[in-house]
């Protein structure tokens, strides 16, 4: 091999390497699957294939070890459309259909939404991992809507309102499309399934129509 090469990492350097990866992947679907209280950190070490100390080397809590899978999987999508959302050229109704529409492709369809329905469902006996999640994942997305519908009201699109009930209304029925999948969604026929895309579409364009000057 010519020294002058990139040097090839060892097996068990690229192992060490890829361990916070593998430990987050197993903590998000054990978390997922069981809920915070449920899930001990002994089965997300032994699903990533290493011991509970291992663990704690990189995690030292399971606490800190579920922050870590919010910021990786909720937290970064939402910073990636702030991003995006300050790029865009079309009306303030296109906007509303695509960040919903990014939303679910980015989040609601994977299987890390499964967080949200955790959170509400553990919030009152983990208040400081909801009031965590509030201030990574909630405010920023809320933030967002917020913006666009401040765009919307500046560009004579839409209305005058009270931006910061309006976009609980945008919300709402984008958690319960999370709710229902990893809920009743599995449970039901095929006919009484929610196509989400179909769904996400009819809420923006009723929200567009609706918000439009009189």
């Amino acid at each position: 091999m010519n020294p002058s090469d990139p040097a090839v990492p060892h097996k068990r350097e690229r192992r060490k390497q890829d361990r916070p990866g593998e430990l987050l992947e197993a903590a998000l679907d054990l978390f997922v699957e069981k809920g915070f209280a449920a899930t001990r950190v002994e089965e997300v070490a032994a699903r990533a294939g290493v011991s509970k100390g291992t663990l704690f080397l990189y995690f030292p809590s399971k606490e800190d070890l579920f922050k870590a899978v919010v910021r990786e999987n909720v937290v970064a999508p939402v910073a990636q459309g702030a991003a995006e959302v300050a790029q865009f050229l079309g009306s303030t109704g296109e906007l509303l259909e695509w960040m919903m529409l990014q939303w679910w492709r980015r989040y609601g369809a994977t299987k890390a939404s499964g967080i949200s329905k955790l959170v509400m469902s553990e919030a009152s006996n983990f208040p400081d991992l909801a009031i965590f999640f509030r201030n990574e994942v909630i405010e920023p997305a809320h933030a967002l809507v917020r913006n666009a519908l401040q765009r919307g009201i500046d560009r004579g699109e839409f209305r005058a309102m009270n931006v910061d009930l309006v976009l609980h209304s945008v919300m709402a029925p984008l958690l319960f499309l999370v709710m229902w999948k990893h809920s009743m969604g599995p449970c039901c026929p095929s006919h009484e399934q929610i196509d989400p895309e179909a769904f996400i579409t009819q809420h923006a364009r009723l929200m567009a129509r609706g918000l439009s000057p009189a």
